[in-house]
């Protein structure tokens, strides 16, 4: 009988020494809350996504089609780092109808609209480096900034957009690397930026020559009259802005975020910077989905699609507005959104209801619905009275019931 082999005693597992940029970050608000939504019967306010429903499954379908036909090899293959031409094309075109003139070689083909914010960050961000954003603000984009070690200063925002007299004070104050701003239907606060506005947001970038990036992935989700114009558009009225503007558009929000479609719109210098970083990250965006992107829009099919959607998130934001007011009363105050995906709420305490939306969320859960609190949402003094409600992936009985729930809660 053979003696029992000699155990090796276990060497201990030496911890992984990681990069010291993530100790800027920790993981999404959102993503954690994801993880609550299993139980049955749930409502979720929570997500930014679109509406399944909303997409052009037929469009897509053929606009795939026409991309394996007409071009196949184009369409399977690598391609060039700043996007496939076509595409490019056809997006200086839309573009163009939305009243900016963009040439094709004045953009690049992006991963989505965040890889662009991502290609800003390395390309922009140095650590230690001041970057102005609306308070709140998109919650990767506070992610992404201090992953590459920025210090983010938070500009005050209303209805009607970033306080503009604040906001000069703070690039005073602080002469920031760049000013981050949503000005159309802003996530979180769904805000638009009032046309007055716009026009000093552009003045002051001159002014103090400072780069102003535009995130605009919900322009085109409006409800009534078409807002005012981007500040991409608006800068050939302000002489010397048009090169202190960046633009982050996507198709995410208005055609599918599978296809994982964005662009950017820089000055050439820029451009040049955050192709060389894009090289390194993933080469290119799908050369497939950029295909099929540019089948889609060569087809005309895009101005039906989105008149389908403002017509249904429209109603369904219109539910919410007057839920929220006869099942919550003057425990919450919000502005009726003119577009977009979410209502922005605070908690006032009245009648001696909640004023931490923190615990507000809690009991929610508890009710079977489910939002965001505010606070993530902050880049600095979080107002904890907050919180995101989205009406896209929730019909109209689902939002009745939804804020019935919610009534109940608070």
């Amino acid at each position: 009988m053979k003696a029992p082999l000699d155990k090796h005693p276990e060497t201990p597992t030496m911890p992984l020494q990681f990069a010291t940029r993530l100790s800027n970050v920790e993981t999404s608000a959102i993503r954690e809350l994801f993880k609550l939504l299993g139980k049955p019967g749930i409502i979720s306010f929570a997500g930014g996504f679109p509406d399944p429903a909303m997409f052009d499954v037929e469009g897509i379908k053929d606009a795939s089609s026409k991309a394996l036909t007409e071009e196949p090899g184009a369409a399977l293959q690598y391609g060039a780092t700043e996007g496939y031409q076509p595409l490019r094309e056809q997006l200086s075109c839309f573009m163009g109808s939305k009243g900016a003139t963009v040439a094709a070689s004045e953009l690049i083909v992006t991963t989505g609209s965040q890889q662009g914010l991502d290609l800003l960050g390395k390309t922009m961000i140095s650590p230690g480096d001041k970057v102005i954003v609306e308070g709140p603000t998109f919650l990767a984009t506070i992610q992404c900034f201090r992953l590459y070690g920025a210090e983010l200063i938070s500009a005050p925002v209303d209805a009607h957009g970033v306080n503009t007299d604040e906001l000069e004070k703070l690039i005073t104050e602080h002469k920031p690397k760049f000013v981050y701003l949503i000005p159309t239907f802003g996530n979180p606060s769904g805000a638009l930026l009032s046309l007055d506005r716009r026009k000093k947001v552009l003045e002051l970038a001159v002014k103090y020559n400072t780069l102003v990036v535009e995130d605009d992935p919900y322009g085109d989700l409006y409800f009534g009259d078409a807002p005012p114009p981007s500040l991409l558009a608006l800068s050939d009225s302000v002489p010397g802005s048009r090169e202190l503007i960046a633009y982050c558009g996507s198709m995410s929000k208005v055609l599918s975020p599978g296809l994982r479609v964005g662009w950017m719109i820089a000055q050439p210098a820029l451009l040049a910077n955050a192709v060389m970083c894009k090289q390194f990250s993933d080469a290119h965006t799908s050369t497939f989905a950029q295909a099929t992107a540019a089948q889609y829009l060569k087809a005309g099919r895009m101005p039906a699609t989105l008149a389908n959607v403002r017509k249904v998130y429209a109603e369904r934001a219109q539910a919410m507005g007057k839920a929220l007011e006869r099942e919550l009363g003057d425990a919450v105050e919000f502005t009726q959104p003119q577009g977009g995906l979410f209502f922005w709420a605070r908690l006032t305490g009245q009648g001696g209801k909640l004023r931490d939306a923190g615990e507000f969320a809690k009991r929610a859960i508890e009710q079977g619905v489910a939002f965001v609190p505010g606070a993530p949402f902050y880049a600095a003094n979080p107002d904890l009275s907050t919180f995101r409600l989205s009406f896209a992936t929730a019909d109209v009985e689902k939002i009745t019931e939804g804020v019935a729930r919610l009534g109940k809660a608070i």
